[in-house]
């Protein structure tokens, strides 16, 4: 009897308090007050531009006198209304006070909050790969990477530096950081010493207030594997890409080493840290600032603009195609140009689809040898003898591909406007010529 109302009163004590957690959080006067007099301070002590900081700490404490706070009654209602008016004032979308009780819950012991948090987020990075989400080879041997963080977490280095050597072979390179909100410039910098040799290069430089100091970034005298000088590089940008992803982006783009292609990047240039206000406020203050070594200007509420204005999800087919225009019209070996332009064919069939009528494809019916090209249901099918028949999808107006064998395409040859062939092409430039025998 005993075990059962020890598990009784469990249960209720449970209820109970599972019953007060559900109860939502309601704000005093006095701790609207502690709030805004702590975030005020923080502001005019460390936002980056000191005027800047004292502007907002004066709004704020004018906004509480005249009695603005005061119907706000719940937490996340004032930290929403507080992060309004201090960016109506510097328009720095880093800017933010958050309400969060979760943060609190290990701050009575500093080293216990550094281990635990530590703890946390090296177990998250190997579960997202260090932000490394995606990396292959794209047609035309352009190697593609999607990014989403630049992570600073020492295990980060050694995938990078996998990332970059299986990438070393390409022979263009995409970095899709159109979901990538920042992350840590060491990561920057290790990435962008692959894509130069010679020299370091000045990257970026950052004027930090509290110290009153200025530190430079600088590609990397020594990178594991292979560096790729020479390859173009083409940067994927979004209105979500932000922060670290636009310090990539806009280094790049003023040492003219990359093609940014997409749209133009959310515009957030301020390193920040999170500053406990007051309980179970918070605020991400930013406490720097980029200055670029090229413009001596940054991005911060411009954004990077893009070379190629694209809507975010075509940016990629677009990058590519751009790519493989710029290896085919750059090579001179014809094996190794037709390779290229067979790409290329392909990627603009894709972003602007060929379609034929019926009497053009009409005039393509017919038998070449063992090949036989037949019409049904407004689509030609191309068969061999003794083999599967296939779909033809037109790339142009006289060549067509397979999608279950992307390996070969037929082209179609003409005398005085009468098709009297076909031939077999691949990607490697042979031909195989068929004459029309019906």
């Amino acid at each position: 009897m005993r075990g059962v109302v020890s598990v009784l009163l469990a249960a209720l004590f449970h209820c109970m308090l599972a019953s007060a957690q559900d109860v939502p959080a309601r704000l005093t006067e006095p701790g609207r007050t502690a709030v805004v007099a702590k975030l005020a301070d923080i502001l005019t002590e460390k936002y980056v531009f000191p005027q800047t900081g004292r502007n907002m700490a004066d709004l704020i404490r004018g906004n509480l006198q005249a009695g603005l706070y005061t119907p706000l009654e719940r937490p996340e209602e004032l930290a929403q209304r507080l992060t309004e008016d201090i960016r109506s004032v510097s328009h720095d979308k880093h800017l933010g006070v958050v309400y969060n009780p979760d943060w609190g819950w290990l701050s009575w012991s500093s080293e216990v909050n550094d281990v635990e948090q530590k703890r946390l987020e090296d177990r998250w990075s190997r579960i997202e790969n260090f932000g490394f989400s995606e990396v292959r080879i794209l047609p035309g041997n352009v190697g593609y990477v999607k990014l989403d963080y630049f992570s600073g977490d020492s295990d980060a280095f050694p995938v990078a530096a996998g990332v970059m050597a299986f990438l070393a072979g390409s022979d263009a390179l995409i970095f899709d950081l159109r979901e990538n909100g920042g992350g840590d410039s060491t990561m920057i910098q290790v990435i962008t010493s692959y894509l130069f040799e010679g020299e370091p290069k000045h990257l970026n430089s950052f004027y930090y207030r509290e110290e009153d100091r200025i530190e430079q970034s600088w590609t990397l005298p020594y990178v594991p594997g292979k560096r790729v000088p020479d390859v173009p590089v083409y940067v994927l940008t979004s209105e979500g890409t932000f922060s670290g992803a636009e310090e990539f982006s806009y280094d790049l783009k003023n040492l003219k080493r990359a093609t940014i292609v997409g749209e133009t990047t959310g515009g957030g240039a301020h390193p920040v840290k999170r500053e406990r206000i007051d309980g179970e406020f918070w605020v991400s203050v930013p406490f720097a600032r980029a200055v670029n070594p090229v413009s001596n200007a940054n991005w911060e509420g411009t954004g990077v603009e893009p070379d190629v204005k694209v809507p975010a999800r075509e940016a990629l087919d677009t990058a590519l195609a751009l790519a493989l225009e710029k290896l085919s019209s750059g090579e001179n070996e014809p094996r190794f140009k037709d390779f290229y332009s067979w790409h290329l064919e392909a990627q603009k069939a894709k972003a602007a689809p060929v379609v034929l009528a019926e009497a053009e494809l009409q005039e393509f019916v017919g038998v070449y040898g063992i090949r036989r090209i037949t019409l049904d249901g407004g689509s030609l099918y191309y068969q061999r003898a003794g083999r599967p028949k296939y779909r033809m999808i037109p790339l142009t107006s006289d060549t067509f591909a397979f999608e279950e064998a992307p390996e070969f395409r037929v082209r179609f040859l003409r005398v005085a406007d009468r098709v009297t062939a076909l031939e077999v092409r691949t990607a490697d430039g042979r031909n195989d010529p068929c004459p029309r025998t019906d």
